[in-house]
């Protein structure tokens, strides 16, 4: 059995081989390298990884120094070369070049990490648009760009993993407007006190869906689960660039705690 275009995760992977009973292994690649360009080996009873490069192509691991990944500690961009790789894409010059470098290698946009086995393990992506368990691609910052549209919201981080089915989002709201519009339904407090009421939060949530239901996004698109924060990002605080752009893994890192605790309590 092989599985593909979406990660397995390790106890699904390890289930799967005890009840069936049969050898289960994991590729990984993408259309523009004509499907997989590693996969596991029978025998191999490690999970977590997507195995060894086939022979018809080579793979190596390029710095991307803005997540702090170093070929040198063996993680960093995918980047696969050999005669599988596509030509191009239909009529798209500028899109082939961004692609396919000078060199022939296709960066793929995830980043790998070498594992001591010799076997590549995919532990983050390069480009803002990741894929939910069930197959989704997602483009986080459309969304974003879409939830502050929301009267309540000033600024969100919405997130996904690979692993999860659903998205959730960290909040800032905009003080100005929620502290008013809470007090006239009877609910007084600082922005720290709101952030931390449940029916607060739901009335975000609920205010957030429809204006997503209103700009069209898909329901897999839309957040599950929601933590208010009353810190702004900011460029003092380190979470956004010089230039007013959300820090992504820096964002992930300083609320784990509330991401890991969000997609807990989900079913």
């Amino acid at each position: 059995m092989i599985t593909g275009s979406a990660p397995l995760s390790t106890n699904v992977l390890t289930f799967v081989r005890a009840a069936m009973g049969c050898v289960v292994v994991e590729g990984y690649g993408q259309t523009e390298c004509v499907a997989a360009c590693t996969v596991s080996m029978e025998g191999d009873s490690l999970a977590g990884h997507v195995g060894m490069v086939i022979p018809s192509c080579q793979i190596k691991l390029v710095d991307v120094p803005e997540l702090n990944y170093y070929a040198k500690d063996q993680a960093g961009e995918v980047c696969v070369k050999g005669h599988i790789i596509f030509k191009g894409y239909y009529k798209n010059e500028q899109q082939t070049k961004e692609t396919i470098d000078s060199d022939g290698w296709l960066h793929t946009g995830d980043i790998g990490r070498w594992t001591p086995e010799g076997t590549l393990k995919i532990v983050d992506r390069k480009k803002h648009i990741f894929k939910l368990s069930q197959g989704e691609y997602v483009a986080p910052e459309k969304i974003e760009n879409i939830y502050v549209r929301s009267k309540y919201v000033a600024q969100s981080f919405v997130h996904g993993e690979s692993l999860k089915t659903c998205l959730i989002a960290v909040v800032v709201p905009d003080a100005e407007v929620l502290v008013p519009a809470m007090a006239d339904q009877g609910i007084k407090g600082t922005i720290e006190e709101l952030c931390k009421n449940e029916t607060v939060k739901k009335a975000i949530l609920d205010d957030m869906v429809s204006v997503g239901k209103k700009a069209g996004l898909f329901s897999f698109e839309q957040v599950r689960d929601i933590y208010l924060s009353a810190e702004q990002f900011s460029v003092e605080n380190d979470l956004l660039t010089p230039t007013l752009k959300s820090k992504r893994p820096k964002l992930k890192a300083h609320y784990s705690k509330q991401l890991n605790e969000m997609y807990a309590k989900l079913p």
